[in-house]
């Protein structure tokens, strides 16, 4: 296991060599601040990328239809002047880190309470926190990912769902107007490459070992995909 001696080297290496990364943040703090920027960054880079190159008119037809297919015209055309690339945009950076901070604080609770009792764990909430920011490193590829699709396009009516090109919804094609849309958005390649990363963080931050590590990581997602299915299935 090589020893890691700075954020940076821990940001690189987290993608191949995790257990050295984890086993030094457990002993090093203020580190997280490096990865939280990154993670937030990637997360609204490609859609700034997305919206100041599509066919913003059409896009906000296909959302209409889409979302508010079902209420009166002038609803419709009420929320159509009220769609604009500037506000459209303010949203996804307001929701993007708002969004994160919420979902990764839920993290951290889970992450604290569930080895509160091991003997070995000697970290609060404050760190499982940043240790959320760690495990989300992955999605930085499927952000590369989702500029390389903006990038190469050529059409500028692109399906929205190429943001999320690592998603359910980009590989099988599932529509926005399908009501799965948003479930199939939210199933990622790149969480399972999460869940493998929790599961070597908590390895090394606890004494918990083998395949309860990857019980314990793999539980949020699984029960979100679960609840937001049966939701989705029910209405």
């Amino acid at each position: 296991m090589s020893q890691v001696t700075n954020p940076i080297q821990a940001c690189s290496e987290i993608f191949f060599k995790p257990n050295g990364v984890f086993a030094a943040l457990n002993v090093k703090h203020n580190w997280s601040w490096i990865p939280f920027i990154l993670v937030i960054t990637a997360t609204i880079l490609p859609a700034y990328v997305y919206f100041n190159f599509v066919d913003f008119e059409w896009y906000r037809e296909i959302f209409i239809n889409a979302n508010y297919g079902d209420i009166s015209p002038n609803e419709q055309e009420n929320y159509r002047n009220s769609m604009t690339i500037d506000t459209i945009l303010m949203f996804t950076i307001v929701g993007t880190i708002v969004g994160s901070l919420f979902i990764n604080a839920i993290l951290a609770v889970y992450f604290n309470l569930v080895t509160k009792s091991d003997e070995q764990n000697t970290n609060g909430f404050t760190d499982w926190f940043g240790f959320t920011w760690w495990i989300a490193m992955p999605g930085i590829i499927s952000a590369m990912i989702a500029l390389i699709v903006v990038a190469l396009a050529t059409n500028h009516q692109l399906d929205p769902v190429s943001l999320s090109p690592t998603s359910a919804a980009f590989l099988f094609n599932v529509s926005m107007e399908s009501e799965w849309f948003g479930w199939a958005q939210g199933v990622r390649i790149e969480t399972f490459w999460t869940i493998y990363l929790a599961a070597v963080g908590i390895s090394q931050w606890t004494g918990i070992r083998g395949n309860k590590t990857y019980i314990i990581a793999a539980i949020p997602y699984f029960l979100l995909w679960g609840i937001w299915g049966l939701i989705t299935a029910m209405s």
